[in-house]
């Protein structure tokens, strides 16, 4: 889980301020844990207390308002009312991850992260997207190869991971899509060496920066076991008291890698 947030606390820099770069300052002082850290985390209470996923959105959402929520999304979560809003937008990818260490089989990882998913985000997309980052962080989690992963997120989600990152940088834009974030996401993490070069890599694509390096955040961690101590320090003097019980049960509960 801390990878998921090292991703967004980073990439958060570049929200609106895209770059192409590689080399960038890997904690500018624009760097803060935004809506993707308080979904993710609010994910993992729901899943160690047993809560419903649209409950513990809206529990956290509400005491942390001021995150960087979508429009449509803040709107929900404001609302008396719980009818999922039929998006395809990343947000369900990002704040799945912890979904990946709570549950023993692929079977049980891709349901979950469905029903992750549709509370708010019940377009076909929206959900695929949320069940293809939980299946590649579980089999990340279980030591499968990136080929292994590779070829069975292609199979099983229709996604183009042939592409390069040299190749997709060049025209890539904005996208808060799933079908447009999350296949750029995991190829990040394809062809990276470690979590900061993950991080580094999918954020030099210029687009969505926190969601997206939060996304092969998730995975990288997952892959290579560990979060850097210079990173792991940075993210654990900006997160709230609140955050680091979560994280720390939750690495307890269900032995996430530190």
């Amino acid at each position: 889980m801390i990878g998921a947030i090292a991703g967004d606390i980073i990439g958060s820099a570049f929200e609106g301020r895209p770059t192409k770069e590689y080399n960038f300052p890997l904690f500018s002082p624009r760097a803060a844990y935004t809506d993707e850290t308080v979904m993710t985390v609010a994910t993992a209470w729901a899943l160690l207390n047993d809560s419903e996923y649209g409950n513990a959105y809206k529990n956290f959402g509400r005491r942390y308002p001021m995150a960087g929520y979508g429009e449509a999304f803040f709107q929900w979560l404001m609302s008396e009312v719980d009818q999922p809003y039929f998006s395809w937008s990343n947000h369900s990818a990002m704040r799945v991850s912890p979904i990946a260490y709570a549950f023993n089989t692929d079977v049980e990882v891709l349901e979950a992260a469905k029903r992750s998913a549709e509370v708010t985000h019940n377009h076909p997309e929206g959900i695929k997207g949320a069940q293809a980052v939980a299946l590649a962080v579980f089999r990340a989690r279980k030591g499968k190869k990136k080929a292994f992963i590779k070829e069975e997120i292609e199979f099983l989600f229709n996604y183009d991971l042939e592409r390069s990152l040299a190749q997709i940088r060049p025209n890539y834009t904005f996208h808060t899509t799933c079908q447009h974030s999350v296949p750029e996401s995991i190829i990040a993490f394809l062809e990276s060496e470690n979590l900061e070069d993950a991080i580094r890599k999918v954020i030099s694509l210029g687009g969505d920066s926190d969601t997206m390096a939060c996304i092969t955040g998730a995975i990288a961690h997952a892959y290579y076991k560990q979060v850097p101590k210079h990173i792991l320090r940075e993210v654990n003097s900006q997160l709230p008291d609140e955050f680091l019980e979560i994280i720390k049960r939750f690495n307890q509960t269900y032995g996430l890698p530190k």
